[in-house]
């Protein structure tokens, strides 16, 4: 592999152990906290802080969901930096390094979505420093290491490219001969209280339970959500849409105060699977 095409990590031993034991414990510390069967799900949302705060949240998703053999990962750009002339930053080939071993890139269904979508294109720039879609990675290589990602870092939340890149994906994904997981990487409402925080993530979850994308944003713009991933989030819920889901369930909700006791000011955590 072409050491360009390796993304190594950025934030362990930061939002993560970079301990390959010490991450390993993490993890199943979380996933015994579960007792639902794995099940196929069309997509899901998933947060993305340090792990000592969402990685509970984050595993109440993913211990109970199946995981296919192509798992495309939407993250919000949290840098501000990108190259992709719409927007959506792919990394489309090589593998992702994580302390418990190399995350590989799907790259042909990659190659293949920015073919089929303007707005995608290769742009390792906005991933150098991205920890969206790397936060989600020790979940899928304990428990589904032969799995490969598409992971795409999105710089809009207008309907428009959010439906467009939604069409593109479902599109592809209804003709891809393997089963395919969307996970939207997002954390919830930022730095508020935590009963504040609980009540606008109310009203942003209630149009992901009603599988509408664009109320979704539009609930965001209006009520001054700070739900991070909200265009990863809403390009998850129409794609499932168009693919048949019926059914968005909230399967977890918390906040950072639950780990450091300070409610006055938080960043909120919802787990969601679509079906």
């Amino acid at each position: 592999m072409d050491t360009q095409d390796l993304r190594p990590t950025a934030v362990a031993g930061r939002f993560y152990p970079a301990e390959r034991d010490k991450l390993t414990s993490m993890i199943e510390s979380f996933l015994r906290d579960v007792e639902e069967e794995p099940r196929p799900v069309r997509a899901v949302i998933a947060p993305h802080a340090g792990l000592v705060y969402s990685g509970q949240c984050a595993a109440h998703v993913f211990g109970r969901v199946s995981i296919p053999p192509v798992v495309v990962i939407l993250a919000p750009n949290h840098s501000g930096l990108w190259r992709s002339p719409g927007g959506a930053s792919l990394w489309a080939r090589g593998a992702f390094e994580t302390p418990l071993g190399r995350v590989a890139v799907a790259e042909k269904f990659a190659s293949e979505l920015e073919a089929r979508c303007p707005l995608v294109a290769h742009d390792p720039l906005a991933h150098g420093d991205e920890h969206a879609v790397e936060i989600e990675l020790p979940f899928l290589a304990k428990l589904a290491p032969e799995s490969a990602i598409v992971p795409i870092v999105i710089a809009f939340d207008d309907w428009e490219r959010t439906r467009e890149l939604a069409d593109a994906l479902a599109g592809l994904i209804a003709e891809w001969p393997d089963e395919v997981l969307v996970v939207a990487s997002s954390d919830m409402t930022h730095f508020e209280s935590a009963d504040r925080a609980a009540e606008k993530d109310r009203i942003a979850l209630a149009a992901v339970e009603r599988l509408d994308g664009e109320e979704l944003l539009n609930a965001c713009d209006r009520e001054r959500i700070t739900m991070c991933g909200r265009a990863p989030a809403a390009v998850a819920v129409e794609a499932a849409r168009q693919l048949g889901a019926t059914r968005a369930e909230v399967v977890d909700y918390r906040h950072s105060g639950w780990v450091t006791g300070d409610n006055s000011s938080v960043v909120a955590y919802a787990g969601v699977t679509i079906t």
